[in-house]
């Protein structure tokens, strides 16, 4: 008897330890080169979900970011990942790179912001957007978001710069011995980037910044691209100014279970420490306002119920889809 009984005891022990793997949900997270620091964003992300979600587990892909993202997505090979917003909007809505070949898949916030300056050097005499017409300018770097939206932002607002190509150490050195007068560069926040800062060491700098008019134009024109206002003290001497941005986001599959997504959100937002010990941007980041102010497609709906607890109110572009 009592060997029968241990029998079933075990038996019952092995049937609960089935169950609960079953019920364990394993998802899997997109990210980019591991050589990136948003790589070490994901890892951070990545502990808050196993240590604080029951019944989750999860572990980060090295990935080729927001493209790859976007496709393994669309493929069911990840459940979540690294995306930008403006990319992703053009996913979502079957544009571009991705034209006839829409994405569906929904925000679950965004972590960074990166506004998009026009740095140009200050003897150029070029001090509003429009007078980039012909100077010679450099976009961004050859392949980059930042120089596709570069150039969509100026053609849409009827600017027509000479482009001058190539990589970030050469634009820079270009821009410092005067063979081009400037170039478009990714801040990092409300900060120039470290490029920027090192041509103004020495050689002094403007940043150009829309006009009321411009802003208003590509709100209206150009859904896939934030417009945002940077304070003062951007680097030194810089005063407040208004630019482009896009975001860097966590997009979901959209089957992705709505309770699962609704704690996903919540320990995110609620474990800010290990985040910005992983990415230093996220430090003192208000990631609910981000996320409403820069997304660019609708929220997944465990995402917007948490935000919708906090008392914040989703714009009507990012209310979930049916």
């Amino acid at each position: 008897m009592k060997t029968m009984l241990t029998a079933m005891a075990a038996s019952v022990g092995l049937l609960a330890a089935a169950s609960a793997v079953q019920a364990n949900e394993r998802l899997l997270i997109g990210s980019t080169s591991s050589s990136s620091s948003h790589y070490g964003y994901f890892v951070a992300v990545n502990q808050i979900i196993n240590s604080q979600i029951d019944g989750v587990s999860s572990s980060v892909a090295e990935t080729g970011a927001t493209v790859d993202n976007l496709r393994r997505l669309g493929r069911n090979q990840i459940d979540m990942g690294l995306v930008t917003t403006n990319t992703g909007y053009h996913a979502y809505a079957g544009l571009e790179d991705f034209d006839g070949r829409p994405v569906d898949s929904r925000l679950l916030w965004v972590y960074t912001v990166a506004p998009q300056n026009v740095v140009m050097r200050q003897d150029a005499g070029v001090t509003t957007l429009e007078e980039l017409e012909d100077v010679r300018f450099n976009p961004g770097i050859t392949g980059s978001a930042t120089e596709s939206t570069t150039e969509a932002v100026l053609e849409k607002l009827g600017i027509a710069p000479d482009y001058v190509r190539g990589s970030t150490t050469d634009v820079v050195d270009s821009i410092k011995d005067g063979r081009i007068m400037g170039y478009a560069k990714s801040g990092v926040g409300n900060r120039l980037d470290g490029s920027t800062m090192d041509i103004a060491t020495f050689t002094p700098i403007n940043v150009l910044s829309l006009s009321g008019e411009q802003a208003e134009t590509l709100r209206a024109e150009m859904p896939d691209v934030a417009i945002v206002d940077v304070p003062e003290g951007a680097g030194e001497g810089i005063p407040a100014y208004t630019t482009w941005a896009f975001g860097v986001a966590v997009h979901a599959h959209p089957d992705l279970d709505e309770e699962t997504a609704y704690q996903i959100v919540k320990a995110v937002m609620e474990n800010p420490e290990p985040q910005a010990n992983a990415f230093s941007a996220v430090r003192d980041a208000d990631l609910a306002s981000m996320t409403l102010d820069v997304g660019t497609v609708p929220l997944h709906a465990g995402a917007a119920r948490y935000f919708e607890e906090q008392g914040h109110e989703i714009p009507d572009a990012l209310k979930p889809a049916q």
